[in-house]
């Protein structure tokens, strides 16, 4: 199993949310193709037939 696997399996399982990294995140998403747009600290993440829109900032942000 890759680390994005494994990294997609931990954050599914909801068990532990308050430890995921930010990086780890943003590269988990960059990989499975979203677009990423920065704005100030805000990370905002697209993608084609994805109706949300993820906007993320990182802790202390």
């Amino acid at each position: 199993m890759s680390k994005y696997e494994n990294f997609l399996l931990q954050i599914l399982r909801g068990t532990s949310d308050a430890h995921i990294p930010f990086e780890g995140l943003r590269d988990l998403l960059l990989h499975l193709q979203f677009k990423e747009r920065i704005k100030g600290s805000h990370h905002i993440f697209t993608r084609e037939n994805v109706e949300e829109i993820l906007n993320l900032q990182p802790k202390g942000s």
